[in-house]
C-alpha cells in the first residue's frame, strides 16, 4: 500500500454503458481520486490485462489496482474471467470484486470458489453507489495492505 497515491487504478468490466457511467459518476461524487477505465466484455478485459488484442501495443497501459467484475457479459463472462485472473501468477494479485445485480446464492459460492475478493450487488439508488463506491475504494486502497505487483520496480 501507497497511501501517496492519488490516481488509483480500477478497471470496470461491464457491458452497460449505464453502469459503466454511473459508476464514473458516483466515484466522483464519493470524490475519491482515481483512474477509471472500462471493458466493454470479459475478453477485451483480458485482452487490457495480458496486453494481447487490441492492447498488444500499449505495453505501458496501467496496472489496475481494482477489478470490478460484472458476471454476465458477452465473449466471456465473468466467471470465466476470474477463473483466468486466479490461474495467472502475475493476474492473481490484482483484487477482483465482482459487482453484479444477483444476488442469487450460486452465484455468490461460485464466485467466492473462483477466487472473488469480494461480492456486492449493485444498488438501485445512485446515493448507495455513491456509499458505496467511496467504501469500497477506502478499504481497498487506504485499509488493506496488498503485495507489489510481480516484477513491480520499488
Amino acid at each position: 500500500m501507497n497511501p501517496s497515491r492519488t490516481n488509483r487504478v480500477i478497471l470496470m468490466a461491464d457491458d452497460d454503458v449505464d453502469d459503466r457511467l454511473l459508476v464514473r459518476e458516483a466515484l466522483a461524487e464519493a470524490a475519491v481520486p482515481h483512474h477509471l477505465l472500462f471493458a466493454e466484455d470479459g475478453q477485451m478485459l483480458l485482452d487490457y490485462l495480458k496486453g494481447t488484442g487490441s492492447y498488444a501495443n500499449q505495453p505501458d497501459a496501467p496496472r489496475p489496482e481494482l477489478i470490478l467484475l460484472d458476471l454476465n457479459m458477452p465473449l466471456k463472462d465473468g466467471r470465466e474471467v476470474l477463473r483466468e485472473i486466479r490461474s495467472d501468477a502475475v493476474l492473481r494479485r490484482i483484487p477482483v470484486v465482482v459487482f453484479t445485480t444477483s444476488r442469487a446464492d450460486t452465484d455468490i459460492h461460485q464466485m467466492y470458489e473462483l477466487g472473488a475478493n469480494s461480492f456486492v450487488t449493485k444498488p438501485a439508488a445512485f446515493a448507495d453507489l455513491v456509499r458505496l463506491m467511496k467504501r469500497l475504494t477506502e478499504y481497498w486502497f487506504d485499509t488493506v495492505h496488498l503485495p507489489e505487483p510481480v516484477g513491480h520496480k520499488a
